[in-house]
């Protein structure tokens, strides 16, 4: 027979408070019942743990040696039924994501009729801005960010990558051709960020190096107005494959100069508050879409 966790339990209580009659007290029983799982502990062992006389108690070499290791099995026990009471718990509450309108409605909202299957009893609020928005200001429990981080007090989640593509329609290359080097990129319309400038460097190979400066013809706040104007024709722009990857692969965008772009990749993240305990809802969400952006295509 192995020996319980009862009786390991029983042990330690007696060794930690003292005496039998202190252990029974803490134990919530009485001092018979502590002193027969003692002696049933010893039996299964084989050997004497405590050496108990009317005035004392000590531990043997073999109960020291069995003490430490009975303490540190508990609590691995205790420690493993918490994350397990954590895992059995019901995620509820209201949780507010931000994100720029183009990552919201490409990369997000496709996944959120499963989400909500998974945890009927968390309330979404699905917010949009295209610039970086504060936190606490805006009352947002979590904020999706796309590009490097600057320094900030918040805690940082990595979600995974996405690459640049140069495209623009079928149409827009009907009429004026399809640039076959980057010089020639240089003389076709071209649509841009208003701001931040970063986002006007692309990612395309020249003689120069691995980023290329432009100054569109047409600019825009939000990656989705530039990709309708794409779509509708107006010129190439460049942006992230989870905005462009179904356009290009029905046909609706087509890749422009594939061969020149540089391999970088737009970092994703997820930044919450580093100084507060992430909440269960918080985390089932962060699993969730991690799992989903950590498959998806670049």
């Amino acid at each position: 027979m192995k020996a319980t966790s009862d009786e390991l339990q029983h042990f330690v209580s007696v060794v930690e408070c003292g005496s039998i009659s202190a252990a029974a007290e803490h134990l919530g029983l009485t001092p018979s019942a502590v002193s027969r799982t003692l002696s049933r502990l010893e039996e299964k062992l084989a050997t004497t743990l405590l050496n108990r006389t009317t005035r004392r108690m000590e531990l043997t070499e073999e109960g020291r040696f069995f003490f430490d290791s009975a303490k540190e099995i508990l609590q691995q026990m205790e420690a493993l039924e918490e994350r397990l009471a954590l895992r059995q718990q019901k995620p509820a509450g209201r949780l507010r994501i931000n994100a720029a309108s183009p990552f919201m409605l490409h990369a997000v909202v496709p996944h959120i009729g499963e989400f909500r299957a998974l945890y009927p009893d968390i309330q979404l609020e699905l917010n949009t801005n295209d610039q970086i928005i504060d936190l606490l200001e805006h009352r947002t429990d979590l904020a999706i960010r796309i590009g490097p981080l600057s320094d900030s007090t918040l805690h940082a989640r990595p979600l995974g990558a996405s690459r640049l593509h140069l495209v623009a329609s079928p149409d827009y290359l009907a009429r004026h051709g399809m640039p076959d080097s980057v010089e020639t990129l240089k003389a076709h319309r071209l649509l841009g960020f208003t701001q931040p400038e970063s986002l006007n460097q692309w990612p395309v190979r020249h003689v120069c190096g691995n980023q290329l400066s432009v100054q569109p013809n047409l600019r825009a706040s939000s990656g989705e107005t530039l990709r309708q104007l794409a779509l509708a024709g107006q010129g190439i722009t460049c942006l992230a494959s989870f905005m462009t990857d179904q356009d290009l692969a029905e046909g609706r965008l087509v890749a422009v100069l594939a061969e020149h772009m540089s391999d970088y990749r737009q970092p994703i993240h997820a930044v919450y508050y580093r100084n507060s305990q992430l909440a269960l809802r918080i985390q089932c969400f962060l699993d969730f879409i991690q799992a989903r952006l950590t498959g998806a295509r670049a």
